[in-house]
């Protein structure tokens, strides 16, 4: 380890080892911006390694997948049938599938997305049908707070038509603990083919009009079996908390009940009657047989990739890849490439406060911030122009951009700056502010709009460093305490490569030096952007979530309870109390469930407890996720009840306060 990683590392006093660091054995012959990522996920999250954080290789197939495609320096708005391309891919990539499959996002595959997903499924019952050999498809949601996913008539939707005579075999699952839930986007197929990004599964996102730009990429070899396991820790926690005595009496319930609660999980198995009640656990041996193990047994074309992920409340403080994250910005040394849809909290229209509660994310600004200070790191960020709606939906249904201006995030960087330093003469901050830190709004042919004049939405998780390495996954970088999972590509002529089909086209479309103001900055800098202290009562949905098909979403009230379920809820290896909690129901006008799902709501009242093991095929095992607990973030923040992310729909939610 050369002596820059130790440099670099983060705060070391707030991140002590538990005592058995850990060295990856394919760690040799990283860059120096993966030397300190695997560094300090080594020393921090030695217990989650190859659950939530691995170094492992693959090749990236083709391009990055970006929508909407074929926009730059162009005037025009993208075509009608814009992007079919897309979904289509997808689907053809599950019906790839020749022993296991797993999908994630944060909601169920909708309109286009949905037939690509049942045209696949079909190729796949043929494949069964013909062969004789078992097919096993996971595919898992969030419940998102307020809406939470009804399986059972998402498999219903998926299985339309579908015959049972084969082997085939679909289970849908949604969780939600507390204000965590799944939004991890990516399909694995066979331990070989792996597709991740920022994507979710909705047409009037991508496909319609004003359309919002988003990247993932598709890549092959053994990395896969990395999104694999991240899954099956999801798939743990939903089997563990179905398994309680609750779990049991709730099983009875439909989807469509809605409940006062703290965790819900909720499964549906195809074909009923035949399929076991939950999936079992990805393993090596389940795809041995699959004759894609042919194409990764070379290697000698893969690169360096580092799989990073965090599981939000389903663990005890511990948060990897927002470890690795912080790690890739300490290790900059000439310039940091970001595309995000935002980097502050969501605002009060018509203030410059933050809703109560949320606050800026102040490590990742204090990273930003000393890369400019101390090593003189050039700064290119792209963010989503604010308030941004696509497909004609509207603000209750989607909305791209958290409401700050340019200048705003510039001046909460500086901000970090200065709390660091602080005796700096403002002559330096300007020189920062104008040679440094260059932010400015996504435009096509640098203009910010569609010609409806709705503005241009952002959703990308994507950032460069040093144009060595570079992050392609899930993630935001505002505060949000979400399951997420991504890939840092450790390799410089991917990352060139990335960067010039991606980056430098939007950063080409996009930059003008209008955006950020050198005086509105410094004006800024006595500003407190952050939300004021405030309790809340909870959520309350109140409109159709990010304008896809109602009927896969239930009704449901979130109370100040839910803020609390990451401590009194088991996370995976947790405890379980098996006493029913009362919970108030009440009928729901939804419609009937025609295919029954299996659900849990539980208020438990043990705290996490510490456990080891490896996760059991089938047997919802305790996996390595309860043993660190030392963290610079705080605990309260990771579970603010506002910090919320669901793709561009938190204005789908109305805060009661009480």
């Amino acid at each position: 380890m050369n002596s820059f990683v130790n440099a670099v590392c983060c705060r070391p006093d707030g991140y002590s080892s538990s005592g058995d660091e850990v060295w990856d054995k394919d760690g040799n012959n990283l860059s120096y911006v993966g030397e300190v990522v695997h560094h300090e996920l080594g020393r921090k999250h030695n217990h989650h390694h190859r659950q939530m954080w691995n170094i492992t290789s693959g090749r990236i197939i083709d391009s990055v997948d970006q929508t909407p495609n074929d926009v730059w320096g162009q005037s025009k708005d993208p075509s009608s049938g814009h992007d079919t391309w897309f979904p289509n891919k997808m689907g053809e990539l599950i019906s790839k599938t020749e022993s296991f499959c797993d999908v994630m996002s944060l909601g169920p595959p909708y309109h286009l997305f949905l037939e690509s997903f049942q045209s696949a499924l079909r190729v796949l019952y043929d494949r069964s049908k013909s062969t004789g050999n078992e097919i096993i498809v996971r595919m898992m949601f969030g419940n998102i707070a307020g809406m939470p996913v009804n399986c059972g008539r998402v498999i219903e939707a998926l299985t339309k038509d579908l015959p049972t005579d084969s082997r085939l075999s679909i289970w849908v699952g949604a969780w939600r603990r507390g204000l965590s839930w799944n939004h991890a986007k990516l399909i694995a197929v066979d331990g070989c083919y792996l597709h991740t990004g920022g994507h979710n599964l909705w047409t009037k996102h991508y496909l319609a009009t004003n359309p919002v730009h988003d990247l993932s990429f598709l890549l092959q070899g053994r990395v896969t079996k990395d999104g694999h396991r991240f899954a099956n820790q999801q798939w743990s926690f939903v089997e563990e908390n179905q398994s309680t005595f609750s779990g049991k009496i709730i099983n009875t319930l439909p989807d469509n009940m809605p409940l006062l609660k703290r965790t819900r999980v909720t499964v549906s198995e195809w074909p009923r009657g035949k399929a076991s009640v939950f999936p079992p656990s990805f393993t090596r041996a389940l795809v041995m047989n699959s004759p894609h193990q042919e194409l990764i047994a070379d290697k000698s074309q893969d690169i360096k990739l580092i799989t990073i992920g965090r599981q939000g409340s389903l663990v005890f403080l511990s948060r990897p890849a927002d470890t690795a994250i912080l790690a890739m910005m300490n290790s900059s040394k000439r310039v940091l490439r970001l595309v995000l849809q935002d980097l502050g909290p969501i605002k009060i229209p018509g203030s410059n406060k933050a809703l109560p509660g949320l606050t800026w994310p102040k490590e990742y600004l204090a990273a930003i911030g000393e890369a400019i200070y101390e090593r003189g790191v050039d700064v290119e960020m792209v963010l989503s122009n604010p308030n941004s709606i696509p497909g004609g939906l509207n603000a209750t249904e989607a909305k791209y951009g958290n409401g700050w201006s340019c200048s705003d995030v510039a001046a909460e960087i500086i901000k970090a700056i200065q709390k660091q330093h602080k005796n700096i003469d403002d002559a330096r901050l300007r020189a920062m502010i104008k040679d440094n830190l260059k932010i400015c709004f996504v435009k096509h042919n640098k203009s910010h709009s569609y010609k409806d004049g709705m503005t241009i939405g952002l959703h990308s998780k994507h950032f460069i460093v040093d144009d060595l390495a570079c992050y392609i996954g899930s993630q935001n970088l505002y505060v949000c305490d979400l399951a997420e999972w991504g890939i840092i590509v450790d390799n410089q002529q991917a990352t060139l490569s990335i960067k010039q089909d991606y980056f430098d086209k939007i950063w080409e479309n996009s930059y003008t030096e209008i955006d950020v103001n050198v005086e509105e900055v410094m004006d800024g800098l006595g500003v407190d952007r952050s939300g004021e202290f405030k309790l809340f009562g909870g959520y309350q949905s109140t409109g159709n979530i990010h304008g896809s098909a109602v009927e896969f979403y239930d009704k449901e009230e979130t109370t100040d309870e839910d803020t609390a379920a990451v401590k009194d809820t088991p996370a995976i290896g947790g405890s379980h109390n098996d006493s029913v909690e009362e919970n108030e129901c009440t009928p729901s006008p939804s419609v009937p469930n025609k295919t029954e799902s299996r659900e849990d709501v539980s208020g438990i009242d043990k705290p996490p407890q510490d456990s080891t093991g490896d996760v059991k095929s089938g047997k919802g095992s305790n996996s390595n996720m309860m043993t660190e607990v030392k963290q610079t973030e705080s605990f309260e923040a990771q579970t603010n009840p506002l910090a919320l992310d669901c793709c561009g729909v938190a204005d789908s939610f109305k805060i009661s306060s009480e």
